[in-house]
């Protein structure tokens, strides 16, 4: 799963990519996209290694994109190259100035900027949903997917976001080729001053993301770079100063994570103890392919329990003896939490 960082240059996007990454991106206008994979913080992968004490332990993760900011501070369009690589997200997290930038003559507008990004991607789904309108007009094939392309349409013209549509009204399986933003999740990063970094999101900008369907979090992206250099105690001391229990960073990750509608099953033992991630409805042949291919094509049943109820009986002879291993086919949905031992035959 990827989740593409993008903003106009000088919105300091690159810096919370590097904070979140723990790599040294230069900071500056244009270049190449980077990726780099981010471990989601759970404190069930922690009290699970410490039940188990195994020689390995991984965590979930996702991988987050800095795409440049060719389109530029002063709003002159998306590049068709920024297009490509957005349209390839899995979500966006849509970083916005809220600081004063020395590079910049322009002061930071938050709303400005949001509007202008919002624009732009509306623009770039309504041409192309009138040019397939017009493909299907002229050969006169499918008036089903007419009907839906016009139903696109008229929300594009309303200025909504395709992702203002629900999933009984848009077969998104079908239009994943097309690559519309404003069908793409977003989350929006307020990178404030350093002075205002715990403050919430203004009222204004919060309500206008509720009418764009997206979510949004605050934060600063200097802060976050001192706190990533600093060790585990010495960051503790320092959120503390903060009066905040956690790193935005940290929040940032978890809520792209809740975003992309992902969960997590563990699989544990004394070897490793591992998250997964998977879709929320994920069934359990398809959990474990993503353990391993062989073992979502010679799957024959999963032994599952959750991970509160492990925790609490401390160990599986003891789940089992309490009758709390529950034995399914191929088609039980997996939840959050949920341990499994999967059994196959190829």
């Amino acid at each position: 799963m990827k989740i593409g960082l993008v903003g106009f240059a000088g919105s300091g996007k690159t810096t919370v990519f590097n904070a979140m990454t723990g790599l040294d991106i230069p900071v500056g206008f244009g270049g190449k996209m980077r990726m780099g994979a981010v471990i989601v913080p759970d404190e069930r992968v922690d009290r699970l290694t410490s039940l188990f004490d195994p020689k390995k332990t991984t965590y979930a993760e996702i991988k987050f994109c800095d795409i440049p900011g060719e389109h530029g501070a002063a709003k002159q369009g998306l590049s068709p190259a920024a297009l490509q690589q957005i349209r390839e997200q899995d979500a966006l997290g849509l970083v916005l100035r809220d600081f004063a930038n020395p590079t910049l003559e322009e002061e930071p507008d938050p709303l400005g900027d949001l509007e202008a990004f919002h624009t732009e991607s509306i623009l770039a789904d309504l041409g192309i949903v009138e040019r397939r309108l017009e493909r299907l007009k002229k050969d006169r094939s499918d008036p089903f997917e007419q009907a839906v392309f016009e139903k696109m349409k008229s929300v594009l013209e309303e200025e909504k976001p395709l992702r203002s549509l629900g999933d009984e009204e848009l077969d998104r399986d079908k239009l994943k080729g097309y690559g519309f933003l404003t069908d793409i999740p977003v989350l929006v990063v307020l990178n404030c001053e350093e002075t205002r970094a715990g403050d919430p999101l203004a009222t204004d900008l919060k309500n206008r993301l509720d009418e764009l369907f997206a979510d949004g979090i605050s934060l600063s992206a200097a802060v976050e770079s001192e706190i990533a250099k600093l060790d585990s105690d010495d960051q503790e001391e320092f959120l503390s100063d903060l009066g905040v229990s956690e790193t935005a960073l940290s929040r940032l990750i978890r809520t792209s994570y809740e975003l992309l509608n992902l969960i997590s099953f563990f699989t544990v033992g004394t070897d490793e103890v591992r998250a997964w991630n998977i879709l929320r409805g994920t069934n359990a042949s398809g959990a474990a392919g993503c353990i391993h291919t062989d073992l979502e094509r010679g799957f024959i049943r999963a032994e599952v329990t959750s991970c509160e109820t492990l925790l609490q009986l401390e160990s599986e002879q003891a789940v089992k003896d309490a009758g709390k291993l529950q034995v399914v086919g191929k088609d039980h949905i997996v939840n959050d939490g949920d341990i499994m031992h999967v059994r196959f035959n190829v």
